[in-house]
């Protein structure tokens, strides 16, 4: 009888970060909760344009809107992994 053999295998992630300023009034945000809009179109620090759906931004929402600076991770499908606050 063999010794089993154990192999250790690493599987390479792969993950996009974005870091972005977002800047929205509380009367932005009152578009969002009429049903008006569902996404949110901010810029990345390095120009790239992001259609964020707003869901996202629900746990960072103050009585005067959202603002401060985050990070976005994607997987490499380009789905949202998380959504941190980096600074106010």
């Amino acid at each position: 009888m063999q010794p089993t053999t154990y192999h250790r295998v690493f599987v390479k992630t792969y993950m996009a970060r974005v870091v972005v300023d977002i800047s929205l009034s509380r009367e932005k945000l009152l578009l969002i909760y009429q049903g008006v809009a569902k996404r949110a179109l901010i810029y990345s620090r390095d120009g790239r344009s992001i259609s964020l759906p707003v869901k996202h931004l629900l746990p960072h929402i103050t009585h005067s809107g959202v603002y401060g600076t985050f990070v976005l991770e994607f997987d490499e499908q380009g789905s949202l992994l998380a959504l941190k606050r980096l600074s106010q």
